[in-house]
């Protein structure tokens, strides 16, 4: 896949931007960059707070030849991608289901992938919000989230960060979307995405669902990339969308 990034100084939401250039017929491959957002946004409406400089903003057009089942898969490979390219500069990532990247149980990444019909077929865009610095984090969020200068102890000019981590995320990116297409490649991803999450199996945790919120234990993912909890009821659920989070315990 070629990648062609069109930078923005200040932008509402790269994601936003992404998903009219798809409309308008752009290429797989178009990225959309920005130093800062001002109407940044994650998963369900929640805003993500993107400060100048203060993190790596970046959102990908795709058009997968993907059976619609398997389309969630698309934010697990990428989820593998930002795991590895970040492990590649010393530190130690987990992913938690559905798209968020930990280190020391605090996010330091957020996955956002939205879908688009256009006259080409189906987009989809995914973006990518990397926490470059802790020192604009609202209070709010101060304790549960950190960023690659909290975690390495070393502050890096914005645009030496900029070029060290699209070059490397851009390649993995590639790697593990195309892996997903091939043959067989929804299997791989889901291997290689439970490789990497401690939150695959055996963790405890609290689902919070639109309608209601409950505990138990991870048990898998489903073909589709669904996340399989056994209740504390002895019920299995199948999450397709929601939030999960680890249970505290004394030990904690």
């Amino acid at each position: 896949m070629n990648f062609t990034v069109l930078r923005f100084d200040s932008i509402d939401s790269t994601n936003t931007e992404a998903l009219k250039h798809a409309r308008l017929g752009a290429d797989e491959g178009l990225c959309i960059a920005a130093r800062q957002q001002t109407a940044g946004r994650g998963r369900r409406g929640r805003n993500w707070v993107s400060p100048r400089d203060a993190g790596f903003y970046l959102s990908i057009v795709l058009r997968p030849q993907l059976d619609p089942e398997t389309l969630p898969l698309i934010t697990l490979a990428t989820a593998i991608a930002v795991h590895d390219t970040l492990a590649e500069i010393g530190l130690k990532p987990d992913i938690k289901w559905p798209n968020d990247i930990l280190v020391g149980e605090k996010k330091i990444c957020g996955i956002l992938a939205e879908t688009t019909e256009t006259k080409e077929g189906l987009a989809i865009i995914v973006g990518i919000g990397i926490n470059l610095t802790s020192k604009r984090f609202p209070d709010d969020i101060a304790q549960s989230a950190t960023s690659i200068e909290a975690e390495t102890g070393r502050a890096m000019k914005f645009s030496t960060l900029e070029t060290f981590l699209e070059q490397p995320l851009l390649k993995l990116v590639a790697y593990w979307y195309e892996r997903l297409l091939e043959p067989g490649g929804a299997a791989v991803v889901r291997d290689e995405w439970a490789s990497r999450s401690t939150y695959f199996s055996g963790k405890q945790v609290r689902v919070t669902l639109s309608n209601e919120s409950f505990t138990g234990v991870t048990d898998g993912l489903e073909p589709n990339g669904a996340l399989r909890i056994k209740r504390d009821d002895s019920q299995l659920a199948i999450v397709q969308a929601g939030d999960v989070e680890k249970l505290r315990t004394d030990l904690d």
